[in-house]
């Protein structure tokens, strides 16, 4: 049985090491190289492609893009951040024991029933207010954002940086007016 064990070894020792043969008269350490350069530049390549922040989410019912209780109302196609209108204000007003940021983000969303684009004015509502909101009352979209060198156009900021109370709680959207040269 040993012996048998023995030429099964030996039979396979001689099987790899042909094939590593092989291998070394056809691929050369360039080709290795090669292949492990493009495997790594790949993998630190992967994070810059373009990716869906929807979750799976699909496209919104002329339905929700017309209600302000849902995230899917086209005023709000900048805002991140709780709406306002889960914690006892409106979809442009902030709850009482609250205050709107002096400073702002702005986003241009159209909307589905006259297709005009419509400037709106995201507001964090600055101050504690009390109430405790589900987690889709949380509202992330982000058309139109910019990164953070294009501050009035990027809405991760803290927002409430310029009021006495830092502390932000909510979000409202105001529709400014028509978007120039919609």
């Amino acid at each position: 049985m040993a012996d048998f064990m023995a030429l099964i070894v030996k039979r396979m020792d001689q099987s790899m090491e042909r094939r590593i043969r092989s291998a070394a008269q056809t691929h050369g350490r360039r080709s290795f190289l090669r292949r492990i350069g493009t495997i790594i530049i790949g993998g630190a390549m992967l994070p810059m492609l373009p990716f869906d922040r929807s979750f799976g989410a699909g496209a919104a019912s002329a339905a929700d893009q017309s209600d302000d209780s849902k995230c899917e109302y086209w005023a709000y196609c900048s805002m991140n951040g709780t709406r306002c209108a889960a914690c006892g204000g409106s979809a442009s007003q902030c709850p009482p024991g609250s205050q709107a940021s002096v400073v702002s983000w702005v986003g241009t969303c159209t909307n589905p029933v006259d297709k005009k684009a419509y400037l709106v004015s995201y507001n964090d509502c600055c101050g504690k207010v009390d109430c405790d909101v589900p987690q889709e009352a949380f509202c992330s979209r982000h058309e139109g954002e910019r990164p953070g060198y294009r501050i009035g156009a990027y809405n991760d900021a803290n927002w409430c940086m310029a009021n006495t109370n830092v502390s932000a709680s909510c979000t409202v959207a105001v529709v400014v007016g028509v978007a120039e040269g919609a």
